[in-house]
């Protein structure tokens, strides 16, 4: 009876280990692919919203009005605009206090920038670590399949007598498919782990360039609310 040399037919006549690591590379791939499209569409809503927030930022406006229509942000500002949130709540708070140091007004709004900042780099970079492992262990996994059915399949011919083309085929074949199944969940991860990567680099300069500039900003208003 001629051997089924379909995909799906190797797949389902593949040792119990060779299908066991079949199925891990598919969840992989699937958890990869989920990961890729959430982190897409978070990145772009991020840089989306802080090219906004930027080009309000700059556009001179009231900063006490820039500051209530990001408190009033449905779900919680996104990037930049959570950055200038929480350093002009800052200095509301610090100068409040009555007799303030401007340098002190700074150093305290800084901080709370920072902090904000490591919150928006630490939700970018969510699951990133995530595709890394996949991508670099998927074609491992895929090998080690590889070799267990080899290994059977070699095992398997000191039984037969004479070993020809169409008994050594399908197990080499089902063999090759968790190689190709690895390479095919690790290649896609690598690709947007770098990608992702790069942009949640970018971002982060950008969001320390404009804690910078707001910092001397908030200074100067700091410095003008004392010679008041």
């Amino acid at each position: 009876m001629t051997a089924d040399m379909s995909v799906v037919g190797l797949l389902l006549e593949a040792s119990m280990p060779v299908q066991i690591v079949m199925l891990l590379l598919i969840i992989a791939s699937l958890m990869s692919w989920s990961i890729i499209f959430t982190k897409r569409r978070l990145i772009r809503r991020t840089k989306d919203a802080s090219d906004e927030f930027e080009a309000n930022f700059w556009s001179g406006g009231d900063l006490n009005t820039l500051y209530r229509s990001a408190s009033r942000e449905s779900g919680g500002s996104l990037g930049m605009a959570s950055i200038f949130e929480s350093g002009f709540r800052e200095f509301n708070r610090v100068m409040q206090q009555g007799d303030v140091v401007a340098d002190k007004v700074v150093e305290e709004c800084r901080r709370a920038m920072r902090v904000a900042q490591m919150r928006e780099v630490d939700r970018l970079e969510q699951n990133l670590a995530t595709l890394a492992t996949i991508g670099s262990t998927s074609p491992y996994v895929g090998l080690f399949g590889t070799v267990w059915g080899i290994m059977n399949a070699f095992m398997g011919l000191a039984n037969v007598q004479s070993a020809t083309l169409a008994v050594v085929a399908p197990p080499i074949a089902e063999a090759l498919i968790a190689t190709a199944m690895g390479l095919f969940a690790a290649i896609p991860a690598v690709i947007a782990y770098n990608r992702y990567a790069d942009k949640v680099v970018r971002l982060e300069y950008r969001y320390d360039g404009f804690t910078e500039e707001f910092s001397s900003i908030l200074q100067r208003h700091a410095g003008a609310k004392k010679g008041a």
